[in-house]
């Protein structure tokens, strides 16, 4: 069960939060000693954290800078202060959403489930290697036996997801799709266009054949 630390001083709203998450499954665990939040966020080290600007000892956005400091504990702002400028700031603090109130209930929960998802994506290598091929993802280069050659960023993008999957069969759709998420346009043409450069990029390599057509199926390693 994933937990979810509440910091609000508002007894009916904590309340009310409280009972919302434990309806959705999550285990709530509302603050109301306000002296050493702190100690009570690494006691215990919720998954998530809804936190409110206006508290009594400390507000948010110094207790945001100081949780920051010591952990990665995604935190969703949730207060009345409205203005541009204040979410500029709780954003820029470290925060991963920031709600207004009185909010809407479906949203909010919608972006409470948001955020615990994007927090248990892992990390992207720094590098991928297969088949004695490496590819360095940071830089969009890929090396083989003592030579390396620089990659598009739609050829990183490419070759880096089907080694993600060695093995696999990916699909054309699956391809365009990786592309399009990271905001590249590209057609079903387009994409054949960089197979070819990549597979051409693979041989001065030595690498002939690396990527695989099976046909009307996909790509594989």
């Amino acid at each position: 069960m994933q937990k979810i630390m509440i910091i609000e001083d508002d007894p009916s709203i904590r309340n009310e939060l409280s009972l919302l998450l434990e309806n959705e499954g999550y285990q709530a665990v509302p603050i109301t000693d306000f002296t050493q939040i702190m100690e009570q966020v690494q006691k215990s080290a919720p998954q998530l954290i809804l936190l409110d600007l206006g508290l009594p000892e400390q507000d948010g956005w110094s207790l945001c800078a100081d949780i920051r400091r010591t952990a990665d504990i995604p935190i969703i702002f949730v207060t009345s202060r409205d203005s541009s400028m204040d979410e500029l700031r709780a954003l820029s603090l470290g925060g991963d959403d920031y709600i207004t109130k009185p909010y809407n209930i479906p949203v909010l929960l919608a972006r409470v489930k948001a955020v615990l998802r994007r927090s248990k994506t892992p990390a992207e290598p720094a590098a991928l290697e297969v088949h004695g091929l490496r590819l360095e993802l940071a830089r969009g280069v890929m090396s083989y036996g003592g030579q390396s050659a620089d990659l598009t960023r739609n050829e990183l993008k490419i070759l880096a997801h089907l080694m993600a999957h060695p093995g696999e069969i990916v699909s054309r759709a699956d391809l365009i799709e990786v592309l399009w998420d990271c905001e590249i346009y590209i057609d079903d043409n387009s994409l054949s266009v960089n197979i070819t450069r990549l597979r051409g990029k693979l041989n001065t390599l030595g690498l002939p054949g690396f990527i695989k057509t099976r046909r009307g199926m996909g790509y594989q390693l």
